[in-house]
């Protein structure tokens, strides 16, 4: 099932997508609306990030051939984890702003995981059970800075430096799913999550060993190689199979 948020008419809601259309389920106040229940096409709608997240958990250096590109030389023995704040979420269509402080920044595609609901000290048998559901994500990165800087807060920390989208597929299996980053149209990065030295309930265990999850947090799972530079004017399109396909604009 796909859940979505998006704009209509000036108001918030929360819809089930099914084909080209989307049909209302709640308001953003969750409160009575006479359009509940209503089923409205895809294109008189825009989109919104579909979740609005306290945290997003970005896991680093978790595809092997990502850690070769990066020039790393080793594989870390736990995930290596950072922060990205909400006020980096941004959604479909949104757009990624350059920041004046970074002469390169980069795209990085990844699968998004959504928790929930709270989550602590959880087995890897038992982290399904905490998953709402999944999204993709770019892993936006002012590349430049992450490397001055040593950690890597405010490379990966700039406002629309996360966007998510363009909804939540609630039944996908991580397992082997396929993810692309597409720039301009050309594919750079092409992967599977298969690849992933770390998989999907390991790191929903070993994050809610070290901090709570909360509902509508997410888990950015690593990126694979062929992460790139972007300019002005570029379009990046995160794809990934079963979920679909985020799209935004660099300026």
């Amino acid at each position: 099932m796909k859940i979505c948020r998006f704009e209509y008419n000036g108001q918030a809601f929360k819809g089930i997508i099914t084909n080209d259309e989307i049909q209302i389920v709640q308001n953003e106040d969750n409160e009575y609306c006479s359009l509940l229940g209503k089923k409205i096409a895809l294109d008189k709608v825009r989109m919104l990030k579909p979740v609005k997240p306290s945290k997003v958990v970005a896991v680093g250096l978790n595809y092997l051939e990502h850690i070769d590109e990066m020039g790393h030389g080793y594989v870390p023995n736990d995930p290596v984890l950072f922060i990205k704040t909400s006020s980096c979420v941004i959604g479909p269509m949104d757009n990624i702003i350059l920041p004046k402080e970074s002469e390169r920044v980069d795209f990085e595609a990844e699968l998004g995981v959504v928790i929930g609901k709270e989550c602590n000290n959880v087995s890897p048998s038992d982290a399904k059970d905490y998953i709402y559901g999944y999204t993709c994500l770019n892993d936006v990165t002012a590349r430049d800075l992450q490397r001055k800087d040593g950690q890597w807060t405010r490379g990966k920390g700039f406002r629309t430096f996360c966007p998510i989208g363009p909804y939540i597929e609630t039944e996908l299996d991580p397992g082997n799913v396929r993810v692309q980053g597409i720039l301009n149209g050309e594919i750079k990065q092409d992967s599977t999550t298969n690849l992933l030295i770390k998989n999907v309930y390991e790191l929903v265990s070993y994050i809610s060993g070290i901090m709570t999850l909360l509902p509508g947090d997410i888990i950015a799972t690593g990126t694979p190689k062929g992460v790139s530079p972007m300019k002005s004017g570029d379009t990046i399109e995160i794809t990934i199979e079963g979920i679909g396909t985020l799209k935004n604009t660099i300026i």
